[in-house]
């Protein structure tokens, strides 16, 4: 059968090319998410900056206990947005454990040198050196809180060298130091550059009093190293941190790598669950499709004697043969592709320099494996119908497919359809994540329920278009509509891919702009101070008293932006949120209060979005726990309730809850309001000037900002839907060909008895518009009821934003690109003489 599956593929390259090109880019799509996914599981940071420690305790992320499930609670990790810390008090713990030489507490500052401001820096204490280790290339350690050693790759670029003074901005303040020492690692301490301080200079810098970054050990020449690492566990997980070993050990040094090997791992799953649902429709459809085309070669098989179990053989060895092929053509093109993905990552933000495309092995072998499965069982369920006719029946089925599926089929996709449906009061009901996975499964369920009953709703569709067929078209548009009427079954492939298509783009898409949109409009119309000053390297909390003390101004108002961690029905989300001085927040800021006041908002308070308070099951006076940015849990009392949490955050917090408990500890905006005849522009910028990189913008501009940051987070998204959608376009496209080109003896049958070539045009034409009708107008329907619900549950609008230009491209082009995939191969098969259309295969 092998032999014979290999000949029948040599000899029929035209038939099978279309399920070739729908296998090739569905490993294609598959190899691209299942790269990413390796990637991130294999990224763990550049661990050298503590290459001397056998351990390294950090805090970098936080479990929740979740619901109880059939006796077993369900725990969640997710990471800290503000990098924990660990007490001081752990370092003289792990000194004690027998083995361990040095117990060496690190702390992390955040600083901008003048002499290279680009150039990623962060602050340590000096003795954190031995951790790398470091060692003196020239001069001497710092000895005193005005001088400071920098690494080679500080020095170098910059000519920094013992003696030279520098400008260095940390806290907000900008302060000279001299240059006491250059160190080096050869070259393996991380991707930042590093400048020391003396260590009680780093400790009065850092604004987590108490706390160290993290804490590294070093052992001993002669310890059990088993035994040392058994009790570094122990103690780090008495004090709720965690012991990080080997490779691990780069993301206790480099938290923004945890946190792209979250985002790939995360956004590779998902873009391989919805990738995989997608292929699996399209592969199925287009391989089934191609079986059926063949039913009369099939048939012939069976009269002179091949058994079923023969030509089920050849089919799934046909289907295996060209999983193969797609699979030595996608998986190189996949590896191309995650590269291209990973640099557009890299290039918006996403994930950092050192993040690679690693592996590949693992990658090709699961989804070559995956995409052959679903070909093989296509090609068994379609070989089904051919191999269980009697041989004597076979050349008369051959000629005419049943029209519609059995009752199982009707009776499953009737319950898909019903399951979407429940599905759209559970997205009304729920907000948030929930309400978007919520709808997601019914967008699937809707297309799943599509797909099956697209036989019964293909017949359908002819009978009520016939008379619209016939008016536009005449005689050709009453052959179309029985056509369509007599191959329902053989356009499944062709509707569930254009339904696909159109109901996940039209959701994920125009989604993702109305997010955007809520995000904008809640910011612009919430701020109604005039001006923001800001600055890149954080402002201290003295900037707000300093401009509340210029004339003309009547309120200001700093605005720390941080992010918590909070309850939810199902697992604890991670939300954004701001800390805020509420004395004149209301002049300066609007988040349209619902209930309670920000007046009241003081330590130990805070203030609610609705969305989020529904979410968490909170109302006014309740006692609200959860966990700010670095893990410390909170308990406290909700005095207000507020709609506009898109765009200033779900949680807003009294400045001073968050004091300690920051990477920064600075403000990231002062908002500043002026009495309307006020002329303080001048000592505005005086006051910007006072601040290293300060600047004080209108804060119309900082809309405008906040626009090209939401923007470009929504951008990963919009590249999901666009491979996913154009994937299914192409299929669509693909299919159509395969199934036009399968008509040649039809059309030669039709001129044979008297229908001119322009008859037969207008009668391919009327049908590929009563179908390509069909699946707009379900694939919108779909699009249309799943975006105004979950639209309505996570921002509120009643309405959704759906801008005239989006539909019309998503319409107007899988329209264009269907109609060419047929007109195309019609007006090719028209140049064929009829008598000679009537020898050609099919």
């Amino acid at each position: 059968m092998l032999r014979l599956a290999a000949q029948t593929l040599r000899h029929r390259t035209g038939g099978f090319l279309a399920t070739f090109v729908a296998l090739a880019a569905g490993v294609t799509v598959l190899m691209t998410c299942a790269l990413l996914v390796e990637s991130g599981w294999r990224h763990q940071g550049d661990p050298h900056r503590y290459g001397a420690a056998v351990a390294v305790v950090a805090d970098r992320d936080l479990t929740v206990d979740g619901p109880t499930v059939l006796g077993e609670t369900e725990r969640t990790t997710v990471l800290l947005p503000e990098r924990g810390s660990v007490p001081e008090r752990v370092a003289g713990d792990l000194a004690d454990v027998h083995g361990v030489h040095r117990a060496v507490g690190d702390r992390r500052l955040v600083v901008t040198t003048t002499a290279a401001p680009e150039l990623p820096t962060t602050g340590h204490g000096w003795s954190s050196t031995a951790l790398a280790p470091y060692r003196l290339v020239s001069g001497r350690p710092p000895r005193s809180d005005g001088e400071i050693a920098v690494d080679a790759r500080l020095a170098g670029p910059t000519g920094l060298a013992p003696g030279a003074t520098t400008e260095v901005v940390t806290g907000g303040v900008s302060r000279t130091y001299e240059v006491s020492g250059v160190v080096d690692a050869d070259g393996t301490a991380g991707g930042r550059a590093a400048l020391f301080f003396t260590d009680a200079r780093a400790a009065a810098l850092d604004p987590h009093p108490g706390r160290y970054d993290a804490v590294g050990v070093l052992t001993a020449p002669d310890a059990d190293r088993d035994a040392v690492l058994a009790e570094v566990r122990r103690i780090a997980d008495a004090a709720g941190a965690t012991a990080y070993t080997g490779d691990d050990r780069g993301l206790a040094a480099e938290p923004e790598s945890a946190a792209a090997r979250s985002l790939a791992l995360g956004a590779g799953a998902a873009f391989a669950g919805y990738a995989a649902a997608v292929v699996g429709f399209v592969v199925a459809g287009t391989v089934g499709l191609s079986v059926r085309h063949r039913r009369r070669d099939l048939a012939l098989l069976r009269a002179v004697a091949a058994t079923p179990g023969q030509v089920r053989a050849m089919l799934l060895a046909e289907a295996g043969l060209l999983a193969l092929l797609a699979g030595a053509v996608g998986v190189p093109a996949g590896l191309l592709a995650a590269r291209q993905v990973r640099d557009a990552l890299v290039t918006r933000g996403f994930l950092p320099d050192d993040f690679a495309v690693r592996g590949g092995a693992l990658s090709a072998a699961a989804v070559v494996v995956t995409v052959a499965v679903v070909a093989l069982l296509s090609a068994w369920t379609a070989a089904l119908r051919v191999t269980r006719i009697r041989p004597t029946e076979a050349l008369g089925e051959a000629a005419v497919e049943r029209a519609t599926g059995g009752r199982a089929r009707l009776v499953c996709g009737l319950a898909c359809v019903a399951g979407a449906l429940s599905l759209t009061v559970l997205t009304g009901a729920t907000d948030g994540q929930t309400a978007l996975g919520a709808a997601m499964g019914m967008l699937y369920l809707f297309v799943l329920g599509v797909a099956l009953l697209a036989p019964w709703i293909n017949q359908a569709a002819a009978r009520l278009l016939r008379p619209v067929l016939r008016t536009v078209w005449g005689d050709s548009g009453y052959l179309a509509a029985a056509n369509l009427r007599a191959n329902a079954r053989g356009t499944v492939a062709v509707l569930t891919a254009l339904v696909l298509s159109v109901g996940l783009g039209g959701t994920v898409w125009f989604l993702q702009d109305n997010l955007e949109r809520q995000t904008v409009v809640q910011s612009r119309e919430g701020v109604l101070a005039q001006y923001a000053l800001t600055s890149g390297t954080g402002l201290p909390a003295s900037a707000v008293a300093e401009a509340r003390r210029v004339p003309g101004v009547i309120a200001a108002t700093g605005v720390r932006r941080t992010s918590v961690v909070v309850p939810d029905r199902l697992e604890p989300q991670t939300v954004p949120a701001q800390g805020i001085d509420p004395l004149g927040a209301d002049r300066t800021l609007d988040l349209r209060v619902r209930s309670g006041s920000l007046d009241a908002l003081r330590e130990g308070t805070v203030a609610v979005s609705t969305a989020r308070a529904d979410a968490a099951g909170w109302r006014l006076g309740d006692r609200a726990r959860l966990w700010l940015g670095d893990g410390t849990p909170v308990t406290l009392r909700v005095v207000a309730l507020y709609e506009r949490g898109w765009g200033f955050g779900d949680v807003t917090l009294h400045r001073r809850t968050l004091d300690g408990h920051t990477v920064t500890g600075l403000d990231d905006r002062v908002l500043i309001r002026t009495a309307p005849d006020a002329d303080a522009e001048a000592a505005l910028a005086e006051l910007a000037r006072r601040h290293p990189g300060g600047q004080v913008t209108d804060t119309a501009r900082l809309t405008g900002e906040l626009a090209e940051d939401v923007a470009v987070s929504g951008w990963l998204n919009k590249m999901l839907v666009t491979v996913l959608v154009g994937y299914a376009v192409l299929a669509a496209a693909d299919t159509l060909v395969m199934a036009a080109l399968a008509r040649t003896r039809e059309l030669s049958l039709l001129r044979l008895v008297g229908v001119t070539r322009g008859q037969v045009k207008r009668m391919v034409h009327a049908e590929q518009a009563g179908l390509l009708g069909v699946a707009l107008l379900i694939g919108a329907a779909i699009a249309a009821v799943t975006l105004t619900t979950v639209v309505r549950a996570v921002t509120g609008a009643a309405v959704p934003h759906v801008p005239a230009t989006g539909w019309a491209t998503l319409l107007g082009g899988t329209a264009a690109l269907a109609l060419l995939a047929t007109v195309l191969p019609v007006a090719r098969i028209l140049r064929t003489a009829p008598v000679e259309g009537m020898g050609v295969r099919e």
